[in-house]
């Protein structure tokens, strides 16, 4: 089962979560999101667990937890669906101004 971990640290990368998920049960994979021109974490990644009831314990268990005082979003993660509305970003889906009409003095 995959699981999502949100509002992570700046400073956790693979190792770190690995290490703070290990204890749950035996992880496939752990990764952490980062952008793709700067490679900084974006704050979130995911854990793969072997099997199912060590990642429902993990959730559980990890979910709302302070780490480097955050507090971890953790859940099941849901397929990506390309169909889905993005929400809107102020830089790309904003109103634009219409300069040809401004008055000028």
């Amino acid at each position: 089962m995959k699981v999502y971990v949100g509002n992570l640290p700046w400073s956790v990368d693979h190792a770190k979560l690995t290490e703070l998920f290990s204890s749950y049960g035996e992880i496939e994979e752990a990764t952490v999101i980062s952008d793709k021109h700067s490679g900084r974490s974006k704050g979130f990644g995911f854990v793969t667990f072997k099997d199912d009831e060590s990642a429902k314990k993990a959730i559980s268990e990890m979910n709302d937890k302070e780490i480097e005082g955050r507090n971890l979003k953790v859940n099941e993660a849901q397929p990506f669906d390309a169909d889905k509305p993005r929400r809107p970003s102020p830089n790309r889906d904003g109103p634009r101004r219409n300069f040809s009409q401004q008055r000028r003095f």
